[in-house]
Parts: C-alpha cells; structure tokens; sequence
C-alpha cells in the first residue's frame, strides 16, 4: 500500500462525476480551464498586435472573417462559431468595422463580412505573436501532431453531442 492519498479524478464538481462516465468530468474540467484560457489568450495576444479592448468573440470573429480571404455571410459566421445568437456576432462585426478591421458589402440582399487592409496586418500580426510565444512553446511538449489533430477531431465531435443533449434538455 502506498503512502499517497488518492484524491480521484480532477473535477470541478464531484457529485458529477460521480456518474456512470466519471472521465466525461474530467474531461469537462479541462475544457473549462482550457477554454477561459484560450479565450485570455485571444485577448491578449490581440492586445500585443495592437488592438486592446477587444473580447474573444470579436477575435474569433475577424480571424473568421479573414479566414481564407473571401468574404462571409453572417449567417456562415455564426455556424462556424457555433454561436446561435446572431445579435452577438453582428455586435462583433459593428466594433470591428468602426475599428477600421471589417468592411461590410452587398451581395443582392445578403451582407457579407470582409476584413480590411487593416484587419488582414492585425491578423497577420496576431500570427507573427502566436508563432513566437505560443506555437514555440505547444511544440516543445513534443506533441504528435496526428494525435493533436485526433483530439480535434474528437472534440468536434462531442460538441454535436453536447448540442444534441441540450436540444433535448431544452424540451424537458
């Protein structure tokens, strides 16, 4: 018998996982911490490109828009964000455009979402920041990056079955 106490999995809430699935809490627990950590990072490594004051969403969102260097509908933005309230996304777009990083045009009826000049340079920059104190950093842990993209992977996958068990949820 070992002196160590077992402490059991690492949750944020134990009467969760105290479950037929006590891994999915510890798993929970590391998207929380590791979501307002990505969100802080976002933020501040917006900041050191030279745009402070910005939120996470409106990060996500002009590097969305940038994506690819083709315009998007707001529509497309909010899909690919997962964000079900179009009213935060258009938020976004209106603090990014006063900025001078988005631009709105017209397709028929439909307005899409391009960046600008200045939106591609603070993209561009946001890069150059990410490549030097992040990427460096994620690579020297010695990640296999086919098991970093099967982790991925399995997140995308949960997020549906997440979405799936909060449409049911939301009929109880």
């Amino acid at each position: 018998m070992s002196d160590k106490k077992q402490f059991g999995p690492i949750v944020s809430s134990a009467h969760l996982a105290d479950s037929a699935l006590p891994a999915l809490s510890e798993l929970e627990f590391g998207l929380i911490l590791s979501g307002h950590a990505f969100e802080r990072w976002m933020v501040h490594c917006m900041t050191a490109a030279g745009e402070p004051g910005l939120t996470a969403i409106d990060v996500l969102v002009l590097h969305s828009a940038n994506h690819r260097g083709r315009p998007k509908r707001i529509s497309d933005l909010c899909i690919v964000l997962g964000i079900e309230d179009t009213h935060v996304v258009i938020y976004a777009i209106k603090k990014l455009e006063k900025r001078g990083l988005l631009k709105g045009t017209r397709s028929g009826k439909e307005k899409l979402i391009g960046t600008t000049e200045k939106g591609v340079e603070t993209c561009m920059r946001y890069r150059e920041i990410r490549e030097e104190l992040l990427v460096e950093s994620v690579r020297g842990l010695g990640l296999d990056p086919k098991v970093t993209s099967t982790v991925a992977a399995m997140l995308r996958a949960l997020s549906g079955h997440y979405d799936q068990a909060a449409r049911a949820a939301a009929s109880l």
